[in-house]
């Protein structure tokens, strides 16, 4: 008695297993098939109103912007990602927080740029 009870579980097993593979391909086939319906439809209305689809723009946007980087081409560095000219070391300095008085240019009346400069 205990065999049959054996077979017939590993039977159930079979066919629950067999029924859950049939449905997982019955869902991926069906994702398939929406993803070409999406594609196709997309690609239709590229055609027609004769614009690249906004995916496609934002992708070759981010693909170009990629291979700059990818190339060494950093802002401030040169094609083999060298930085470019010689790197100057200077002498730190203190900047004051007020900036000290100009020389004020000799005023006179018939100059119009001279209340421009006070």
């Amino acid at each position: 008695m205990n065999g049959l009870f054996d077979f017939f579980a590993r039977l159930l097993r079979g066919i629950l297993k067999l029924a859950l593979g049939l449905a997982a391909l019955v869902f991926v086939l069906s994702l398939l098939l929406a993803t070409l319906v999406v594609v196709l439809g997309v690609s239709l209305w590229a055609l027609i109103t004769g614009r690249k689809p906004a995916p496609v723009v934002v992708f070759n946007r981010f693909r170009q912007t990629s291979q700059r980087y990818t190339q060494g081409v950093w802002p401030g560095r040169g094609p083999a990602g060298r930085p470019m000219g010689d790197v100057v070391d200077v002498q730190a300095h203190e900047v004051p927080d007020a900036p000290a008085p100009r020389e004020s240019p000799p005023r006179s009346g018939s100059d119009p740029m001279s209340r421009v400069m006070r």
